[in-house]
């Protein structure tokens, strides 16, 4: 009897939690169905948001795209087994163009920032950089700190929309800050004498200095912001999230990550690759 009795209550509990979860299990069936991972295998290719900074991404001498992130994308795709295609985006629109679905991931040296977090969702980061500045030798002869530059009379040169150009307003505010579409714009402000110095991401400040040894120098020997480079994806997607960050992880462990940020950030064996 009171075996009978505890069959009866056990079968009432499972009959009265079974519903919510039989609702959960369909809920969480159809987020991951909805997961933009999903979307890239029926579709057979991942769509990848991008804009050109040196060395992450840029153009060689056939017009192809080489680069860090070009590699990070290139094997992401491969370890997917889906084709890839590359959506080149003006940089101050590519978040828009994200959340518009235009493309289905950043990958673009974007650095996490809580303003951009607000908008988008970030991986852990998958490479290091920093915000540094390369200067004009006649312009800015003498200067060694961030104070030297942060005076009504000097000008700074930056890519609009990009995080070196909101580190050079906040830490310099009393200087002229001239934004430019592209970095390349921007660095001819400075070659001009127009601007007393370019402020973008590392390393192109050092590379520059070593192009151009008669006009440009380092007046601050190391970066002055440290930055962490992630993915950009939409919000809600957690599905999406797991695998970028576990593909993430995977590839630091084994060391190709490093491997290849090496390559394109302490060397200049890709140079020959490109027009200087």
């Amino acid at each position: 009897m009171k075996n009978r009795l505890l069959a009866a209550i056990t079968a009432v509990v499972l009959l009265a939690f079974l519903p919510p979860l039989v609702h959960a299990q369909n809920a969480n069936q159809q987020l991951a169905a909805g997961s933009v991972v999903e979307t890239i295998k029926k579709r057979g290719s991942i769509r990848v948001g991008m804009s050109t900074f040196v060395p992450w991404a840029m153009r060689d001498k056939n017009g192809e795209l080489i680069g860090y992130e070009i590699d990070v994308a290139k094997q992401l795709a491969e370890d997917m087994k889906v084709k890839i295609e590359f959506v080149p985006t003006a940089w101050d629109g590519i978040i828009p163009a994200l959340l518009a679905g235009k493309f289905d991931v950043v990958i673009g040296g974007m650095t996490i920032t809580p303003e951009r977090n607000l908008t988008v969702n970030f991986t852990q980061p998958y490479a290091n950089s920093g915000t540094h500045l390369v200067a004009n030798k006649e312009l800015a002869a003498g200067f060694k700190s961030l104070e030297d530059f942060n005076k009504p009379d000097v000008v700074l040169a930056a890519r609009r929309g990009a995080t070196p150009a909101t580190a050079a307003r906040r830490l310099m505010p009393k200087a002229t800050l001239r934004q430019f579409d592209e970095d390349a714009l921007a660095l001819q402000e400075v070659l001009n004498g127009k601007a007393h110095a370019f402020v973008t991401s590392t390393p192109t400040p050092a590379f520059e200095a070593l192009k151009h040894p008669d006009k440009l120098f380092l007046p601050i020997p190391e970066p002055f912001v440290q930055g962490a480079e992630g993915f950009a994806l939409r919000k809600g997607d957690p599905d999406a999230l797991n695998f970028f960050n576990n593909w993430i992880l995977l590839r630091q462990q084994d060391g190709w990550l490093k491997e290849r940020h090496d390559y394109w950030f302490k060397t200049r064996a890709w140079a020959g690759q490109v027009v200087e």
